[in-house]
């Protein structure tokens, strides 16, 4: 097993871990659940970048990698919204686009068509996870650059969705 495939599973170990440390009691168990999910975060780009370098692409990468992805988002998404952090609709909107992209790669692969993530897609990613990083500090300082950041990422993911949609419309072309 190559190290970008062991970041993946590193990351996807670190889930529980991180939702452990998140629903302790408020004081120092929310600085370990963001350093873990700061780590995590870290090693979805660092897997990538190695892979694509050192020509380390393998199929379990390939499949690992964004589900470790989608399961460390989600599930921060998921628990922010449980502690009254995040509003929910905005967490079901999140997470029905990431169904929607996901269903429309299944189409693409049955028709052979490979379909890489786009850049409005990373940058989604990228506000998304600070936004997270933010929230989970829960600094009250922050409130309105929360507020920001939130309806930021929830922006970015229509956009993202809609490029996508746009960009790969010829797969639902029959």
């Amino acid at each position: 097993m190559n190290l970008p495939n062991k970041l993946t599973i590193l990351r996807a170990i670190m889930i529980p871990f991180f939702l452990v440390f998140l629903y302790m009691s408020p004081g120092w168990s929310k600085w370990v659940a963001l350093g873990i999910f700061i780590a995590a975060s870290l090693t979805d780009m660092l897997d990538g970048k190695i892979a694509r370098k050192y020509n380390l692409v393998t199929n379990f990468g390939k499949f690992m990698d964004p589900l470790a992805d989608k399961l460390l988002v989600c599930s921060a998404l998921i628990a922010l919204s449980d502690l009254n952090r995040l509003p929910a609709w905005i967490v079901i909107v999140i997470i029905a686009r990431d169904f929607i992209i996901s269903g429309f790669r299944l189409i693409a692969a049955e028709k052979g068509i490979v379909i890489a993530a786009g850049w409005w897609g990373k940058i989604k990613t990228t506000v998304q996870m600070i936004m997270v990083g933010f929230l989970i500090a829960d600094l009250k300082v922050f409130y309105i650059f929360d507020q920001v950041l939130i309806y930021l990422a929830l922006a970015l993911t229509l956009i993202s969705l809609g490029d996508y949609l746009y960009h790969n419309r010829e797969v639902l072309k029959d």
